[in-house]
């Protein structure tokens, strides 16, 4: 018996024999071309990519009705992707240039792009490097003739599926294929791998380094998605016992669908509001089959994302109104541009890449840096509030002085939309996302001219313990628990409750049912999370008091020692797995 460890991005178990995927390409070979093969070169290469748009079209036009709506958009992304010129053209041009054959001229543009990548300062957009590098991986296959060997045609049923990482497209087919878990040598709790593991509903567990090497197919295994535990030729004892936490995870979920029209009431009568993340216009379906009470968090960099030039302004208000139509009357917290000093603004033509991007031109600071970017979305917004209930956030405000020039721009785009008379809401709300320590910190200061906060857990927690969680080397150091976290959590909630705005949370953490109860008892009234989520967060609240939660809480905040918080968080939550 043996047990791998990696990180568990989907709950549950899954008992079964496990099947190996394993995609190597053979090592990518280079040489000289004479002038006189130059065009034919390049016709292979613009057939490779033709064969792989067509690949993924099929693959997308077959997806399952019940299949999650991510599944589209991710497919959607390589598609895109697939188009740019940086994959579809630069390699051209190293042809022609270097006289170099078309594998090795794909290869020397996924390397330049692969360090671009690395450069970036947004921790999801950094993850798109996987996804870049999956479209290489398929035109390649294409050049190199290999793309008709298409194991996941070989699944059966009942099958834990093992990889190096997992396409999409792939992931698509093995819902399909009805594989009951996933396991990946690669990835992060934010690659698409583990989000759609999520949608799915399925186990599955990421980077848990060489499983590949250690796992044959056929072999029995053990997935526990919750733990990040992979468990190889387990013993009989073993068996028995997970599954009996298998039976016992499946009635729970069971009774959970029960809960779907059910208020989120603690047992001392407090209301909790309970919110979706969305990042397309499609994922709204998601979010009110799970009957979320609006969307706290829509994540508009999307739109930018893999296209030459920004979106237009009629662009943006067509996606912002569509949203808000869909949640007939039910709130849209929309967030203004979140990117960084990366590929996709540089690629604009606006700011340059700098040494330390993570600290440097990125979010609001970008959006006031080039107004020219921003009034296009401030208007799209505020022409959208005129349709639904919606609400401006601010990402990564730091301070007051950032805060004030952004209220004076949607001043200045209100009274552009009067003279223009178009329709808005003059009294749209706007809040900030507390995602630094500083704006933590100055949250008593922010909140007299904010109408809400909304704490983004997933950077405060990166910026406040200074490590990266999709960096393998330091990601086990990334702890929602940890004393300093805790703190400038309760911070904002007391700046919060003195100035008598809602505070809300929409990072990973507020929907990680581990913590709910924590959360409740710091006094956390608004969750805002991934739809698939969204029932187990509201059975905890539903069993939980909220008085003898506060007192659990102020035990917490007084314990200095890391491992002793998780300790009483793990006594808190006795009896909920």
């Amino acid at each position: 018996m043996l047990a791998l460890h990696g990180v568990g991005v989907s709950d549950g178990i899954s008992v079964g024999r496990a099947t190996v995927l394993a995609r190597e390409l053979p090592e990518i070979v280079e040489y000289t071309l004479a002038p006189d093969q130059l065009d034919a070169e390049i016709a292979r290469f613009l057939h490779a990519v033709k064969s792989a748009r067509r690949q993924l079209v099929k693959i997308r036009d077959h997806i399952p009705p019940d299949a999650p709506a991510e599944a589209v958009s991710f497919i959607d992304t390589h598609v895109m992707i697939l188009d740019d010129k940086m994959i579809s053209e630069a390699p051209m041009e190293i042809i022609r240039e270097q006289r170099r054959n078309a594998e090795w001229a794909l290869k020397m543009q996924s390397d330049r792009l692969g360090e671009m990548f690395e450069r970036m300062d947004d921790a999801y957009l950094r993850n798109k490097k996987t996804d870049v590098a999956q479209v290489v991986d398929r035109i390649l296959r294409n050049l190199l003739a290999k793309a008709d060997e298409d194991e996941t045609e070989r699944l059966g049923e009942s099958e834990i599926v093992v990889a190096h990482d997992l396409t999409p497209a792939d992931t698509v087919m093995l819902k399909h294929k009805r594989v009951h878990a996933f396991v990946t040598n690669m990835g992060g709790p934010i690659s698409h791998t583990a989000i759609l593991a999520r949608s799915l509903g399925i186990p599955a567990i990421v980077s848990v380094h060489n499983a590949t090497r250690y796992v044959r197919s056929g072999d029995q295994v053990i997935v526990d998605g919750k733990r990040g535990v992979l468990i190889v030729s387990p013993d009989e004892a073993t068996i028995t016992e997970y599954r009996r936490r298998q039976r016992e995870i499946l009635k729970r979920r069971e009774a959970l669908t029960r809960l779907r029209k059910a208020r989120a009431v603690t047992l001392d009568g407090e209301r909790v509001r309970l919110y979706a993340n969305i990042e397309l216009p499609g994922d709204v379906k998601a979010a009110v089959e799970a009957h979320a009470e609006g969307i706290g968090l829509y994540r508009t960099e999307f739109l930018y994302m893999n296209r030459p030039q920004p979106p237009d302004e009629e662009e943006q208000f067509r996606a912002y109104a569509r949203v808000a139509r869909a949640l007939a009357g039910k709130p849209v917290t929309i967030r203004t541009l979140d990117l960084g000093a990366d590929k996709q603004v540089d690629g604009h033509g606006r700011t340059a890449l700098t040494a330390n991007p993570a600290l440097g031109l990125r979010a609001v600071r970008l959006c006031l840096h080039d107004p020219a970017l921003f009034r296009p979305q401030l208007r799209a917004i505020l022409r959208a509030s005129a349709i639904g209930k919606v609400r401006i956030m601010i990402p990564m405000l730091s301070s007051q002085d950032e805060l004030f020039r952004v209220l004076d721009l949607v001043e200045e785009t209100k009274s552009s939309l009067k003279r223009a008379r178009e329709k808005f809401n003059p009294r749209v709300p706007i809040g900030g996302m507390v995602e630094v320590p500083a704006a933590a910190l100055s949250a008593d200061l922010f909140a007299p001219y904010l109408d809400f906060f909304s704490i983004g857990t997933n950077d405060l927690i990166q910026y406040t313990l200074a490590i990266d969680r999709v960096d393998d080397a330091v990601n086990y150091l990334y702890d929602p628990l940890h004393p300093a976290v805790l703190r400038l959590i309760a911070l904002t909630l007391e700046a919060g409750r003195k100035a008598r705005i809602p505070v809300a949370m929409c990072g990973e953490m507020a929907g990680d049912p581990r913590y709910t109860r924590l959360l409740l008892g710091l006094g956390l009234k608004e969750f805002s999370m991934h739809p698939a989520t969204l029932l187990q967060v509201k059975q905890n609240v539903r069993a939980s008091d909220l008085k003898s939660l506060a007192r659990f809480a102020r035990r917490v905040l007084k314990t200095p020692d890391t491992h002793a918080v998780h300790a009483l968080v793990d006594e808190a939550n006795e009896g909920s797995d």
